[in-house]
Parts: C-alpha cells; structure tokens; sequence
C-alpha cells in the first residue's frame, strides 16, 4: 500500500513567478499566453497591446481554482477574498491606484494589480502582469497602494 501524501499546497506567489519573463510580443503580433489569460475573462482583446495585469491575476486564480474577480479591471480585485493590514507572500494581492481617485470605491478607475512579493523601503513589491509590458517583479511607491486582499 502507497503511504498518504499531504496535499501539495501551491500559493499563487510560486505559481505567478513561474510565469516570469512571459512578455507582449512587439508589431501586430501577439503572445498567445497573454491573449489566453485576456480571454479568461472578456473576448474584446485581439493582441497583448492592452492592459492584462488584471487578466494575469484572474489567470493565476483560476488555475489553481480559487475565488477571482472574473473582470479585466485591476481595481475589481477590490471586491475579491478578504481585506487584510499585513501582507504575506502567498495568497495576497495588491491593488494600486494609477492616476484615478484615491477613493477604492471608484472601481471603473484606473488601476494595477498583482501579488505581494514583500516591502522595500517605501516600495511594495510585486509579482505581476503587463509590468513593463511583461510578467516581472516591480516595486511601486506605497501612496499608490488601494487595498490589500488576501484569496482563498
């Protein structure tokens, strides 16, 4: 008889590193990857030239079949899981204002999205989408944070 094995548990952090250096690809091309994760959740996208951090998220979420906002707004994210104060590598997502109200009400504004990948200085850090057209880790000012919620 084979021995009993804990689930293997896999955070969408590890998932979404895993995706680093998937990139937009230049000209009337586009990455297929990309455009998959865009059509997850909407079927207006025809390239990987448009906003996909949220697409991302959305991606990550569903592959390991955890709740997700289903919207390819970054700011939808507001709505999703449970506010949180001290954020954790693992299951949180940061969501940033980007030139829209403060107010994190206002979800048609702009916004970003991604998974919290820890604090430098006044910088939060993130593992997410179309961050310099592409899946990296970029720090942004701690101002343009909006809310902190933590999928499960």
């Amino acid at each position: 008889m084979l021995p009993t094995m804990p689930p293997l548990v896999i955070t969408p952090f590890a998932l979404a590193q895993r995706f680093i250096g998937i990139a937009e690809v230049p000209g009337s091309a586009a990455n297929p990857q990309i455009l998959a994760m865009l059509k997850l959740d909407g079927d207006w996208p025809q390239d990987d030239a448009v906003p996909w951090c949220s697409a991302f998220v959305n991606y990550i979420c569903w592959l390991l079949r955890l709740p997700r906002s289903k919207s390819l707004r970054a700011r939808s994210w507001l709505l999703v899981g449970t506010p949180i104060t001290a954020p954790e590598p693992g299951f949180d997502v940061v969501i940033l204002n980007r030139g829209g109200p403060q107010d994190p009400a206002v979800i048609e504004a702009p916004g970003h999205v991604g998974f919290f990948a820890g604090w430098e200085g006044s910088n939060v850090l993130l593992v997410g989408g179309n961050q310099g057209d592409r899946v990296s880790l970029s720090r942004y000012p701690t101002t343009q944070v909006l809310g902190l919620r933590r999928i499960r």
